[in-house]
C-alpha cells in the first residue's frame, strides 16, 4: 500500500511535541492499519523507533493511504 504524508504532517515533525518521529515511523504505522478507512480517522498508540508515542489521522484515497497529521504524546 502506498502511504502519502501531507506537507502539514511533515511540518509538524519539526515541532517539539513530535520530535523523534520520522517519516518512516509514520509510513510503518499507516501500513499497520487494517481494512479500508473511508473517512479521516484518528488512530492511536503508535511508537516511533526513537521511543516517542504518537497518533496519526489517516484516510484512504484512490492513490493510497493519506496521512493527514501526526500528534505526538
Amino acid at each position: 500500500m502506498r502511504v502519502i504524508v501531507t506537507d502539514h504532517a511533515r511540518q509538524r515533525l519539526f515541532e517539539e511535541r513530535q520530535r523523534g518521529i520520522r517519516i518512516e515511523d509514520i509510513s510503518k504505522a499507516a501500513r499497520l492499519i487494517p481494512g479500508l478507512v473511508p473517512i479521516a480517522t484518528r488512530f492511536r498508540g503508535f511508537v516511533s523507533l526513537g521511543g516517542r508515542a504518537f497518533d496519526i489521522v489517516a484516510k484512504d484515497i484512490a492513490q493510497g493511504r493519506l496521512v493527514i497529521t501526526v500528534i505526538g504524546k
